[in-house]
């Protein structure tokens, strides 16, 4: 099993269209762990823990987002596994 740790910067419009709340929904079906979070410019950060092809697939659900998002581009940063987290939160 290779569990990996990536950190996502999601730009377009991706506030105040369910984005955090469906991320979670979505990395909890997957059984990824980890928190996402709304920036002051306008973009939504997430650090996303789990195995490889888990974290992929939330990554390439990312690039799309809830149906009211217009995802732009999304930028992803590969980082050590470190396990900090159990089960995915929406922070504010």
């Amino acid at each position: 099993m290779d569990l990996v740790r990536a950190r996502l910067r999601i730009y377009g419009r991706v506030q105040g269209v369910f984005f955090r709340s469906t991320m979670r929904e979505i990395a909890n079906e997957l059984g990824v762990s980890g928190w996402v979070r709304n920036m002051p410019d306008g973009s939504v950060e997430a650090v996303v823990e789990g195995e490889r092809d888990k974290v992929e697939e939330l990554i390439r659900w990312a690039h799309r987002g809830p149906p009211l998002a217009r995802v732009e581009r999304v930028e992803v940063v590969w980082e050590r596994f470190r396990g900090d987290w159990k089960g995915f939160s929406v922070l504010r």
